[in-house]
Parts: C-alpha cells; structure tokens; sequence
C-alpha cells in the first residue's frame, strides 16, 4: 500500500516552476505575429474609383522568410485569398465583412461603398479576417498566405501549394 501512495504523491507533486522577473514579463514575446490593416486610400473617379488597405506584418515565426512586410491590397485581394484557401487547404475559412451591394446603388445620398464610416468598419473586419486565418498553424504554410501578405503583387497563376521551412 505505501509504494502506491508514494507513486501518487510523486504524480501529483507540484513542478519547481521558476519565479517570472519583471523582465521575463515584458520581454518580446517568444513567438509573434502581429498583422495590421491600416490607411485606407481610396484612388480614381466615378466606376473606377477603388479603396485599398496597407497590410503591415511584423513576426518572428521561422515559416515566414521576410520579418517584416507591408503591401496595399483591395478588397477583392483579400476575396482572393478566402478563396484560395477554402480550395486548397484544410481550413475552416472565416467569413470577410459582406460585398454591401446596397451601398452600391446608383442615385444614393451619401458616398456608398466610398464613405468613412464604412470603410473603417471595412478596414476592422478585414484586420480580423486576416488575423484569424494567419494565426492558424495549417494556413502558416499555405503559399498564397505569404504572397498575399508579403509580395508587392499578387501572381493570380502562381502554384498553389505549401512553404517549405527551410
């Protein structure tokens, strides 16, 4: 009976966990993305007239090459990458903020798709968007996550696939 209770106790003892400094604490991070949608600017006149979004990284992940990154993309940049991932990974692809095709109504009022308020709530639900789907390990080492985050243009005929970590 005691060498069982001795095993138990043994199981259940307490690890020596070291005290955290101060300077643990606020210490960089281990591992860290961090990926911004910010600036907006809209470009050009009447149906031509587009908004895009600075897309800024910062990480120190071994599956990203380049640890810093910032590149303008559109709202049909971010369509293209839901879709590429829903295609060829095996993610669970979240949801982008809708197309607003109500704000797109000729003989509005205000500005539609093109007024402030809209396209900040815009810019948030793209920053959670691509936020999600870069925190998730699998989508990590999809291809077109790195392109899309880190090359100046998107090659639409790139090879699908993932990266290697080398």
């Amino acid at each position: 009976m005691t060498i069982m209770a001795d095993t138990t106790v043994d199981a259940t003892r307490r690890l020596n966990v070291k005290k955290q400094t101060l300077d643990d604490a606020y210490a960089a991070p281990a591992n860290f993305l961090e990926i911004d949608v910010i600036n907006p600017i809209t470009h050009g006149v009447a149906k031509k007239r587009y908004t895009d979004y600075e897309v800024r990284m910062r990480t120190n992940l071994p599956v990203f090459k380049v640890k810093e990154s910032s590149v303008r993309r559109r709202y049909s940049d971010f369509e293209w990458l839901r879709n590429e991932l829903e295609r060829d990974s095996k993610i669970v692809v979240p949801q982008l903020p809708g197309k607003a095709w109500k704000r797109q109504m000729p003989f509005r009022g205000d500005d539609g798709i093109f007024e402030e308020e809209f396209i900040e709530e815009r810019r948030k639900g793209l920053e959670v968007f691509v936020n999600k789907i870069a925190g998730h390990p699998l989508a990590q080492n999809e291809r077109c996550l790195h392109m899309f985050l880190q090359e100046p243009v998107i090659d639409k005929n790139y090879v699908p696939g993932k990266i290697r970590n080398t």
